[in-house]
């Protein structure tokens, strides 16, 4: 399953869905393996790690939810920095 088909199945962007999965890498919630004698380069596989896979899901999601969060506010939060830079004439539609 790619990201995007990832984030399609979970009904959220595939940006946080990304975001998420960097998450998840960064916290060493997963691991990521790259299939090296694949043609596509882009093919990697996420596995969880050995640690438990029960225990490591409860976490996951409380996890997520966090990030999830998070995503929102960054996100509202440059909306919001665009509108104040707009109205004072500093940013051109370049960023819109």
């Amino acid at each position: 399953m790619s990201q995007r088909d990832l984030s399609e199945a979970l009904g959220v962007s595939l940006g946080k869905t990304n975001y998420c999965i960097k998450a998840l890498l960064d916290k060493g919630l997963i691991k990521m393996l790259n299939f090296r004698s694949n043609k596509n380069k882009l093919a990697y596989a996420y596995l969880l790690t050995p640690a438990g896979v029960e225990e490591k899901a409860c976490i996951t999601v409380r996890f997520l939810k966090y990030k999830v969060q998070e995503y929102e506010r960054l996100r509202v939060e440059i909306v919001e920095l665009r509108r104040e830079a707009a109205r004072k004439g500093k940013l051109g539609n370049e960023h819109e």
